[in-house]
């Protein structure tokens, strides 16, 4: 398996510096060749044979992740409305201890976080060492929500200046800086795009209004983002270019088909965390001196 997660590092990822244009990528993609290791069936069975093995690999790895209490796991799910970043938190981490990981979806900011320079809320939420972390949206809508609507930048009190190039140059090259620090300091950071396409989110859309049980989901908000598709493209686009990097790379995910997405999501973060090498915490002789006395009482009936 370490071999095909390389392959699929090789397949969706984005290559720092590269030019991005999403209507190249297809959010159609069934997995048809990342799934073809795993033998015969239509695609949607190899995806659930798929999920279900990066589901199993990634209980392990966190447990390892807890026991070694060095590394810490932060995963970013960003895409548009209704791209199915709730579903892959569902489906991808249902196997994991829920003591070890902690998820946070970020609305607008408070009116003591705007005291607060744009990280800083998020830096609060990232994860101990041996946790692993969601971010169900995240500092990325500094760069996107914030670019397509310039009047969410203005509530923001910055100090004057232009709000060109230069200045998104600096945001993306701070959350570089911030992920860097992140890393050195022993965080995996692990970015996905989850890349739906406009008519599966229009269907998507539809459903929530005609399903009586998804109707809680819908919001007008989603409709009325919906009108600046191409902006938030262009400004994903910009974003998928800039940020991703050798420490904190991007993974672009295709998400027509919900079960694709899932079982893409399980396997690279399962196969990240392994890459890292863990292992159970060494005993040491004094410590395994006292293990076999201990193990001497239990068996006398002490």
């Amino acid at each position: 398996m370490i071999r095909h997660h390389r392959r699929l590092i090789e397949r969706y990822w984005v290559k720092p510096g590269s030019r991005v244009r999403l209507r190249d990528v297809d959010p159609a993609d069934d997995g048809g060749a990342a799934f073809a290791p795993l033998g015969v069936g239509s695609a949607k069975e190899r995806a659930a044979e798929f999920l279900a093995a990066g589901r199993a690999e990634l209980a392990e790895a966190q447990q390892l992740l807890w026991a070694s209490d060095t590394f810490s796991v932060l995963i970013v799910l960003q895409g548009m409305d209704a791209a199915g970043k709730d579903g892959t938190i569902k489906h991808v981490m249902s196997g994991v201890n829920a003591q070890g990981c902690n998820v946070h979806s970020f609305k607008h900011p408070s009116e003591s976080e705007l005291e607060h320079d744009f990280l800083w809320r998020y830096a609060e939420k990232v994860p101990e060492r041996g946790r692993i972390g969601i971010f169900n949206r995240s500092y990325f809508e500094e760069v996107l929500i914030v670019k397509v609507h310039p009047q969410v930048l203005a509530a923001q009190r910055l100090p004057p200046g232009k709000r060109g190039k230069r200045f998104w140059q600096q945001r993306y090259q701070a959350i570089n800086h911030f992920e860097h620090h992140l890393v050195s300091n022993g965080t995996l950071i692990l970015k996905f795009f989850l890349n739906v396409s406009k008519a599966e989110q229009r269907k998507r859309l539809l459903e929530r209004i005609d399903d009586k049980s998804k109707r809680w989901k819908f919001s007008a908000a989603d409709l009325e983002e919906r009108s600046y598709w191409a902006e938030y493209i262009q400004a994903y686009q910009d974003m998928l270019r800039a940020t991703s990097t050798p420490w904190a790379p991007w993974y672009v995910i295709p998400a027509d088909h919900k079960h694709v997405a899932r079982a893409l999501v399980a396997q690279l973060v399962s196969g990240s965390i392994r890459a890292l090498g863990l292992h159970y915490p060494a005993v040491g002789a004094a410590e395994l001196r006292k293990l076999r006395a201990a193990r001497r009482r239990l068996l006398g009936g002490r």
